[in-house]
């Protein structure tokens, strides 16, 4: 009806396996095999994995998994190293190509976006997009449509592969409520592994938890939002603002692991002096600085601490990733460092 304004609506779009994509597209005699990409390609180095294609994924190879266990999972893989330029490149292209259409793009990263339009049929829309794409990239896409950003981002995962799914407060409950906990956008294994404890195994039984007894558990703000999260709750505006980094960090992998503390320290000051160079290449303060430490065999922990001032100064950020460091447990063999810088926000 003229004068009505088409309905709100949030699509989530999701490259299909993109580092992969973009790696076979390069090599398509790669195409149908398992194709695994991370570090610098090599197994038998210390290095995770970055993506797998659906096939490595048959084989229980996931992101974050040590190349080693990949290979010991699927010998006959293909690895890769990763190539940040040209996911960069190809990323461009599908983000100009998503802006063509009368809709608002949040980008998320390389190979995601939210889009949000006033349309009567979003599914017309997502599949123009999903056409689109491929036809001007090679790329294949999938397309979560929802009420809000929660429940978009979580119908992608049942499109996928190159398909199109709607998730809204219609079917929320039928599709989500039988779900473990961790099936939500923002709840991990721990996190549910905390739910189980207090009875909660279920985004329906989360939904209808004791708020005051979550926040008893998980503090006045993250308690009650568990429960808001399994209620399907979030927010729908999508803003086309330009990304802005949040932090800067800098990590290693060491191929053998470091046993003296000494040497540590040395390797958390190259870290910091690399990190207090992207601040100032930033041109915002750090307020805070955290360091990452994964001891061996694969066990990691992350502490930080709330600089005086927020600051760019290299002798400072190093001073404050040194005193972080004093703060752990050093009685295991060291295999990952790493330093963050949180920039102020104000």
């Amino acid at each position: 009806m003229d004068g009505v304004a088409e309905p709100w609506w949030v699509l989530h779009v999701d490259l299909d396996q993109f580092i992969a994509a973009v790696e076979i597209a390069r090599r398509p005699e790669l195409r149908g095999k398992p194709v695994v990409v991370g570090g610098a390609g090599d197994p038998a180095q210390r290095a995770v994995v970055a993506t797998a294609s659906y096939e490595a994924r048959e084989f229980g190879i996931q992101s974050g998994m040590p190349l080693r266990l990949a290979a010991k999972r699927c010998p006959d893989a293909v690895f890769l190293p990763t190539d940040p330029p040209a996911y960069d490149e190809v990323s461009e292209r599908v983000m100009a190509t998503l802006r063509e259409f009368p809709v608002v793009v949040e980008v998320l990263g390389w190979g995601e976006a939210f889009l949000g339009a006033h349309i009567g049929d979003p599914e017309a829309l997502a599949e123009d997009i999903r056409r689109q794409v491929h036809a001007e990239t090679g790329m294949s896409c999938s397309v979560g449509i929802g009420d809000n950003k929660l429940r978009a981002k979580l119908a992608t995962g049942f499109a996928k592969p190159a398909g199109i799914y709607r998730l809204t407060k219609e079917n929320w409950a039928e599709v989500m409520f039988d779900r473990p906990t961790d099936a939500l956008w923002g709840i991990g294994s721990r996190t549910a592994k905390k739910l189980t404890e207090l009875g909660h195994t279920t985004v329906a039984e989360l939904a209808a938890a004791d708020p005051d007894a979550l926040a008893a558990r998980f503090g006045p703000t993250m308690g009650p939002w568990y429960r808001a999260l399994a209620r399907g709750a979030g927010e729908a505006e999508v803003s086309a603002t330009p990304y802005v980094n949040k932090s800067r960090s800098r990590e290693t992998t060491y191929q053998e692991n470091l046993t003296d503390r000494t040497r540590v320290d040395e390797e958390i000051v190259v870290l910091a002096k690399r990190v207090a160079q992207d601040v100032r290449e930033e041109g915002r303060p750090a307020a805070r600085v955290a360091v990452k430490i994964r001891f061996a065999p694969f066990f990691t922990q992350t502490r930080s601490v709330t600089l005086p001032e927020p600051t760019s100064d290299a002798a400072e950020i190093e001073r404050a990733a040194l005193e972080v460091t004093a703060r752990f447990d050093h009685g295991r063999p060291v295999r990952l460092l790493g330093v963050r810088a949180e920039f102020d926000r104000r």
